[in-house]
């Protein structure tokens, strides 16, 4: 728990003040209390009483005392709640090294499978953006509830060359801002500029994004600064490695190649090439980069060697966007109950004969 106002806090302490004089003058009173010489008599005058109810007012009094104290300082802490309005925003690779056959088919046929599972499983309520990137990356469909246009645009993927991991995550960016107006869009970055990481996330909006990969940044700004770009505006992002450390051969079938080639006729396309960032083996994932990007961003990163973990791991992804990390205030809480302490204090007061 935290406070917005911890200079109110000794407001608290007008409870433990009246308590020390309340007791002070129970004191005092004994000690001048008149001495009766007919204990018969001062047994009557107690008859049907306790001494203990006496004090409940004050114990009241002074319990609302330091609850409403306690109240001002408005007090907060961080709880995962329930949000209505849930978007997850799925980043899809489709560059050339999707048609690896490590995993069956090919990465992208298991990956095309994967997120039509995903999307079919979802609530009615639950919108999803799709964005696709290769060498460049681009809105496939804005966030939305339509499940049949997601299953059409993820039905009608093909890849390309060059893999801009990083201008896909400023690109989720700008479509979290597009239904979030309490998130602004990503400044301009050309991957020269240096940005240093934030101490901590902003506290997270309801909005998350999935980044799904199979190689390494290529050119542009590089993850772990676009990253940093999410971060300072509560986007959480959940990178998948996915893919396997031995490639096989490069087949994509045709539906996946732009023109429509045979299976088998596209062999590479997904752009090597250094720069921005990339590693050497652009078939491998860089686990290195994903896990800064989910560490910038308060997300957390996953491996997929195949299909099934693949799944695995969408399957649990609703349990990161459908909850919210949130600071709730519990300022009015505490007035509240301050306020029927009082009125408790108060009704007991007025029961008491004089």
């Amino acid at each position: 728990m935290r406070f917005d106002l911890p200079w109110l806090l000794p407001a608290m302490l007008a409870g433990p003040a009246l308590l020390a004089a309340y007791v002070w003058r129970l004191r005092r009173g004994r000690r001048a209390a008149v001495r009766f010489s007919g204990v018969e008599l001062v047994r009557e005058a107690a008859a049907g009483q306790r001494s203990w109810r006496r004090h409940v007012p004050v114990a009241l009094l002074v319990g609302a005392l330091m609850t409403l104290g306690v109240g001002a300082a408005r007090p907060q802490v961080k709880a995962m709640l329930p949000v209505s309005n849930a978007t997850v925003i799925l980043a899809l690779d489709v560059s050339g090294s999707m048609c690896s056959t490590d995993v069956a088919p090919n990465r992208l046929a298991a990956a095309q499978e994967a997120v039509r599972t995903f999307v079919k499983a979802q609530r009615p309520d639950t919108r999803i953006g799709l964005v696709v990137f290769s060498g460049f990356a681009q809105l496939g469909v804005a966030p939305t509830t339509d499940k049949a246009e997601l299953l059409r645009a993820v039905d009608l993927l093909t890849t390309g060359r060059g893999t801009v991991i990083g201008a896909a995550i400023l690109k989720s960016v700008d479509t979290v801002a597009e239904v979030n107006p309490d998130v602004r869009r990503s400044d301009p970055d050309d991957g020269t500029t240096q940005r240093t990481p934030p101490a901590a996330p902003a506290d997270p909006v309801p909005e998350i994004v999935v980044l799904l990969t199979d190689g390494a940044n290529t050119r542009g700004v590089t993850p772990p600064q676009a990253a940093i770009q999410a971060a300072e505006r509560g986007i959480r992002i959940y990178p998948i490695g996915f893919g396997t450390t031995t490639p096989g051969r490069m087949s994509c079938l045709s539906s996946q190649v732009p023109g429509g080639v045979g299976e088998g006729g596209f062999a590479g396309g997904g752009g090597g090439g250094g720069g921005g960032g990339g590693r050497g083996n652009f078939l491998v994932v860089d686990e290195q980069s994903l896990r800064q990007v989910a560490t910038i961003t308060g997300g957390e990163y996953h491996a997929a060697a195949d299909a099934a973990q693949l799944n695995k791991i969408l399957a649990d992804v609703p349990a990161r966007f459908r909850t919210v990390q949130q600071t709730v205030d519990l300022s009015a809480g505490f007035a509240v109950l301050g306020s029927l302490l009082l009125v408790g204090a108060a009704m007991i007061s007025l029961r008491r004969p004089f």
